[in-house]
C-alpha cells in the first residue's frame, strides 16, 4: 500500500477525530513546561500540565502531529531508521479511556482496510514483563489476543524496553505496549516474534500512565490515568511504502537528490552516511531556525545543538567534496516540502537561509584548517601506545577551530583512536568556556515538580511579562520561557541591556503586585476572543481552537497552559538574578522566588 507521509498524517487525524479526539497544532521544538530536556522529544512534552491534571480546554481526548528532535540518536544517524528531527503522531486520553480502547483503536487503525490496511500476520507486540514496582501487564496482552494477535507474537520485556518515565526523578509513568511490523517484503513473517530480529520495525507505542513515582522512590497508582501514544511518521511511511529504509521515502529522497546534484556524486555504500547526515541535520537545523522560539547558533543549550548539527552537515559535505555554501539551497527545498503544515517556515524563510549561510561561511575556513590540524594530531596519536588524543589537543581543536569535542571524538573513532575526555573537561573548565548543558537529562526534578515552586514561577512569569511592558516598553512580547523547580527564564524582544535601575524597578513592580494578594482566574475561550480581550500570546505560536486564559485581576491576561497559583500572595518574594543577551535583539531574564 503506497500511502504517502502526508496521507498518513491526514488519515491519523481523521481516524482519531472519529473517536472523539480534538486536533491540537504542533507546539514549539523548545518545550516550555518540561525542564528536563532541551528539545521536544515526544508529542507528550507540550501536554505535561494536562497529564499532571490541569484541565485541557479541548477536553479529555486529544490528537496531533508534533515536530520533535532527539539528540540521543545523533550517533545513529546514517543507518536506515534513525534521524534527529522527526514528526510524531500522537493521541491522548487525559483521565478518560484506558488500555482497552487505546489498544483496540491502534489495531483498527493499523489493520482495517478503511485505514492503513496492514497485514495483521506481519504485526507483533511487546508488553511489560513486570518487576518489584508493578505487575506483569497481562491485561494489555489479553486485549491484543482478543484483537487477533496470537500469543506467539506477544513478547513480555523488562522495564528498559516496556516502561515509560518518569522524565525526571519523579512524576507520571507506567507500562507501555509497542507495535512492530515485519519489514522485508520478500520474506514471510515468522510465527514466533523475536524482538531482537532487526527485521521487526517498531512503528507505534501506547503508554499507560497509571503510576506516579514519588520522591521516596515508591510507585503509587494515579487516580486519573492517562494514555499517551506515539507513532513516528518517517518509520511508518517506510513500512507503508514497502521500503527497507526511511531515506527511500519521499520525505528524504528529494533532499538526497539535491545533495547529489550539488556534489556531483551519487550515493554509494562508502559515502551513504555523509548523504544521510547532511539530509537529517539540515532538516533539523531548518526546523530549529524556523521554530516559534528565537533559537540561533550559539555555544549553549539549544543553540549549541543547532551549531553542532550545522557543523556536522558541513563536515559531511566536505567528505563529499562540496567546497561551496550549500545548506541554504537544501533549506529552500525543505521549506517548500513542509510549509503547508508548518507555515512559520515560509514566514521565516529568509532568516533560516541567512543564519545557515552565515554559520557556514564562518565555519568553512576553520573547518578545513581544523581537519588538517586534526590529521597532524591523529598521526602523532597513532604512534602512541594508547592511540589516544590528549584532552589538551581536543581543547585546542575546540578553542582554535570551533570543533565540538563530539566532532573530534567522531573523527578519532574513524581513525580507531580515542580522546581523553576527562583531561578535555579539565581544560574546558580551566578556561571557563561556556559549556553545553546535557542535551537530554538537563535538570534533576521530574514533571511532578510542576508542584509548588514551578507553579509560583509560572504566575511570576506573567507578572514579569506585564511589568516589562509597563515600565520598559509596551512593544515587548514574550519570545520564549523555560521554568524549572529552581528558577524561571524569560526571553523578550529588546535591543539593549537593561540598566541596574530598570531591573530594580521591574523587580519592585512584580513584588508590589504579589503583595496585593490578587486572585488568579482561569477561563476557556477561542484564541481570537482571548486576543480581542487583550490577552498576551507568544509570537508565532499556533494555538488550538480553544485555549486557557489566565488573568491576574486586571493586571495581566495571557494565553497559557499553566499551572498557576490561586492568589499572587502565594508566590513569595520575586528576585531577578540575571539579565543578559539571548540572541540579536532578544534579552533574557532569570529570576527566582523565595
Amino acid at each position: 500500500m503506497n500511502i504517502t507521509a502526508k496521507q498518513l498524517k491526514e488519515m491519523y487525524l481523521k481516524f482519531f477525530e472519529s473517536k472523539g479526539h480534538k486536533i491540537v497544532p504542533s507546539a514549539s521544538l523548545a518545550p516550555e513546561n518540561d525542564p528536563t530536556v532541551l528539545f521536544t522529544t515526544a508529542g507528550m512534552h507540550p501536554l505535561v500540565p494536562f497529564l499532571m491534571g490541569e484541565p485541557h480546554p479541548l477536553g479529555k481526548r486529544i490528537v496531533n502531529v508534533q515536530k520533535c528532535i532527539r539528540t540521543q540518536d545523533i550517533d545513529e544517524v546514517g543507518d536506515s531508521t534513525h534521524t534527529t528531527f522527526f514528526e510524531m503522531l500522537g493521541n491522548w486520553s487525559l483521565g478518560d479511556y484506558f488500555k482497552k480502547e487505546a489498544i483496540e483503536w491502534s489495531f483498527e487503525f493499523l489493520t482495517s482496510p478503511k485505514w492503513l490496511g496492514l497485514d495483521k500476520n506481519r504485526l507483533s507486540v511487546t508488553c511489560f514483563e513486570g518487576n518489584e514496582n508493578a505487575p506483569k501487564d497481562e491485561e494489555a496482552a489479553k486485549i491484543w489476543m482478543k484483537c487477533g494477535i496470537p500469543k506467539e507474537r506477544i513478547a513480555f520485556l523488562p522495564k528498559e524496553n516496556n516502561w515509560w518515565g518518569p522524565a525526571g526523578e519523579t512524576g507520571p509513568c507506567g507500562p507501555d505496549t509497542e507495535m512492530f511490523y515485519w519489514k522485508p517484503n520478500d520474506k514471510k513473517a515468522p510465527k514466533v516474534f523475536n524482538p531482537d530480529d532487526s527485521n521487526w520495525v517498531e512503528i507505534w507505542n501506547d503508554v499507560f500512565m497509571q503510576y506516579e513515582k514519588t520522591r521516596d522512590g515508591s510507585y503509587r497508582e494515579m487516580k486519573s490515568k492517562n494514555v499517551d501514544t506515539g507513532m513516528g511518521v518517517e518509520r511508518t511511511a517506510m513500512v507503508l511504502q514497502g521500503y527497507e529504509d526511511i531515506f527511500q521515502t519521499e520525505l528524504f529522497k528529494p533532499i538526497i537528490d539535491k545533495i547529489s546534484e550539488i556534489s556531483g556524486k551519487k550515493p554509494t555504500k562508502e559515502n551513504l552516511q555523509s548523504f544521510r547526515v547532511i539530509t537529517d541535520h539540515t532538516r533539523a537545523s531548518t526546523f530549529i531556525l524556523g521554530d516559534e522560539r528565537e533559537i540561533v547558533p550559539s555555544n549553549r543549550e539549544q543553540g549549541y545543538i543547532l551549531r553542532r548539527f550545522i557543523r556536522r552537515a558541513m563536515k559531511s559535505g566536505i567528505n563529499l567534496g562540496i567546497e561551496k555554501d550549500f545548506l541554504g539551497d537544501l533549506a529552500k527545498l525543505i521549506i517548500d516540502m513542509y510549509k503547508d503544515l508548518y507555515p512559520l517556515l515560509e514566514k521565516k524563510r529568509s532568516k533560516i537561509i541567512k543564519e545557515l549561510t552565515s554559520e557556514e561561511q564562518k565555519f568553512r575556513l576553520t573547518l578545513i584548517n581544523g581537519i588538517k590540524e586534526f590529521q597532524k594530531i591523529a598521526a602523532t596519536a597513532m604512534q602512541s601506545e594508547k592511540r589516544t588524543i590528549s584532552g589538551k589537543d581536543a581543547f585546542l581543536l575546540f578553542q582554535s577551530f570551533g570543533f565540538p569535542v563530539e566532532m573530534t571524538m567522531e573523527m578519532a573513532h574513524e581513525s580507531d583512536l580515542i580522546v581523553d575526555t576527562k583531561e578535555y573537561k579539565e581544560e574546558y573548565e580551566k578556561h571557563q568556556e561556556l559549556s553545553r548543558v546535557g542535551a537530554e537529562q538537563k535538570f534533576k526534578g521530574g514533571l511532578s515538580d510542576s508542584g509548588v515552586t514551578t507553579t509560583k514561577l509560572h504566575t511570576a512569569t506573567h507578572l514579569l511579562n506585564e511589568a516589562l511592558r509597563k515600565l520598559i516598553d509596551p512593544k515587548i512580547t514574550q519570545k520564549g520561557s523555560n521554568i524549572t523547580a529552581e528558577r524561571l527564564r524569560f526571553d523578550f524582544n529588546f535591543d539593549r541591556k537593561l540598566t541596574a535601575e530598570e531591573i530594580k524597578a521591574v523587580e519592585d513592580e512584580v513584588n508590589r503586585v504579589i503583595k496585593q494578594g490578587i486572585e488568579v482566574k482561569r477561563e476557556e475561550m477561542t484564541p481570537e476572543d482571548a486576543k480581542a480581550q487583550g490577552a498576551q500570546a507568544e509570537f508565532g505560536a499556533r494555538y488550538p481552537p480553544k485555549v486557557s486564559v489566565y488573568s491576574v485581576g486586571k493586571y495581566s491576561k495571557e494565553i497559557c497552559m499553566g499551572p498557576h497559583v490561586k492568589n499572587t500572595k502565594e508566590i513569595g518574594v520575586f528576585k531577578i538574578i540575571k539579565e543578559e543577551s539571548s540572541a540579536a535583539g532578544i534579552r533574557r531574564i532569570k529570576a527566582i522566588v523565595e
